[in-house]
């Protein structure tokens, strides 16, 4: 009963998150720019937050966010290389989110702020979940 609660209410944040990140992407009102890119980053790093606690529930939740975060700086820099395999994979809307296209040192804080809030959501959801 306990397990099949916790996979219910990540499912729904899951639910929440996609959404508010697919839109993130295409949103061209007020500060555009920076809510597709920047808030984007703090959904997308939260959503893989969320990915990773429906998997690995018995991790705590700063380890998860922690890796989230270290995977997403990972790349980050890996948009700075630019072969064509990866070059292929960013042709599509699909690969561009995921593997991002341009390096900037801006996007770590929004990371940062993308594992706190991931870490505690989980941590809200671990707590909903007893």
């Amino acid at each position: 009963m306990l397990r099949s609660k916790r996979i219910r209410w990540t499912l729904i944040s899951t639910l929440i998150i996609v959404p508010l990140g697919l839109y993130s992407k295409s949103y061209s009102g007020q500060a555009a720019r920076w809510v597709n890119d920047s808030l984007g980053g703090v959904l997308y790093v939260i959503f893989w937050c969320l990915i990773a606690f429906l998997f690995l529930s018995n991790v705590k939740p700063w380890k998860i966010a922690t890796a989230v975060f270290a995977v997403t700086c990972l790349l980050e820099f890996l948009q700075l290389w630019h072969p064509a395999s990866l070059e292929i994979l960013r042709n599509n809307f699909v690969g561009r989110t995921i593997l991002g296209t341009t390096f900037t040192w801006l996007d770590f804080p929004y990371y940062l702020v993308g594992g706190g809030i991931g870490w505690l959501w989980i941590k809200l959801l671990q707590k909903h979940s007893r």
